[in-house]
């Protein structure tokens, strides 16, 4: 019997970072159940977990509307569920996903994620995209892996974003990012991500972004290493390590129920 599992990631506490549903099955199953699950479950994103060999494990990610490449808090919780749920004994997990093989590590200060880092070039944003957002103005505007993202003056722009979802409905795209140098002690940047493209007008926290704006402040901020926060109403932070063209995301979780799913 398929076993379901709700998790907030990136957070230490339950109520807080992005909460994920992660169902672990001993065998596939069709698309259109995965995507009807996703569907019921009506978070960000629920993360399908399929045992293949000793430590590998096929791992999809759906948001209530679509299969995602990508997805850093669902297999933070997919990784946790693993561990702490279903006592599995390997300290590295393997994932065979959509973006080639990630890896999940247990670390001294939390979960240890190894996702590709991507460099965001300059691009001219879409007409109509600052004005969605509630922009007049912006330091950089970038595209990397098919998402924008923006730099603007200050974390008080990013906290006070109040976009207009049907307008950037209108407009071709896939996420934005929000990000500004930090002004909370502790932290080197913070972000918020929009992608109701996909069914998710706001993420909580986007652990797979953070590759992007890791390589994105390098060389701003002259440093490899940050702490992040992401700005949205729950809230989440990450610890993140930029190493070449990979990232390590260090980050927490916690389990909110556990269950079965009745139906084939």
């Amino acid at each position: 019997m398929p076993q379901l599992f709700h998790v907030d990631a990136f957070t230490a506490q339950p109520f807080a970072g992005n909460p994920a549903a992660v169902l672990y099955a001993s065998a596939p199953l069709p698309d259109t159940t995965l995507q009807a699950i996703a569907a019921e479950m009506n978070l960000s994103e629920t993360a399908f977990v399929f045992p293949q060999q000793e430590n590998l494990f096929l791992l999809r990610w759906f948001t209530p509307q679509t299969e995602v490449e990508l997805c850093g808090h669902a297999t933070l919780a997919s990784a946790h569920v693993l561990w702490q749920q279903l006592d599995c004994p390997h300290p590295v997990l393997r994932f065979a996903t959509r973006s080639g093989e990630l890896t999940a590590r247990r670390g001294d200060n939390g979960i240890e994620l190894n996702f590709p880092a991507a460099k965001p070039q300059a691009i001219t944003l879409p007409t109509g995209l600052l004005a969605a957002l509630g922009l007049t103005a912006t330091r950089y505007t970038g595209s990397a892996n098919g998402k924008w993202i923006i730099e603007v003056d200050s974390e008080e722009q990013v906290l006070a974003l109040q976009p207009d979802f049907n307008a950037l409905r209108q407009l071709e795209g896939r996420g934005v990012m929000v990000t500004a140098r930090a002004s909370r002690s502790g932290y080197d940047f913070v972000s918020r991500y929009f992608a109701p493209w996909v069914g998710v007008d706001e993420d909580p926290v986007t652990g797979s972004n953070h590759g992007i704006l890791a390589s994105y402040w390098q060389p701003i901020l002259q440093q490899t290493r940050f702490m992040a926060w992401q700005a949205s109403a729950r809230g989440g932070e990450m610890e993140v390590h930029l190493t070449g063209e990979r990232v390590l995301l260090f980050g927490q979780a916690v389990t909110l129920s556990r269950g079965e799913w009745l139906l084939p």
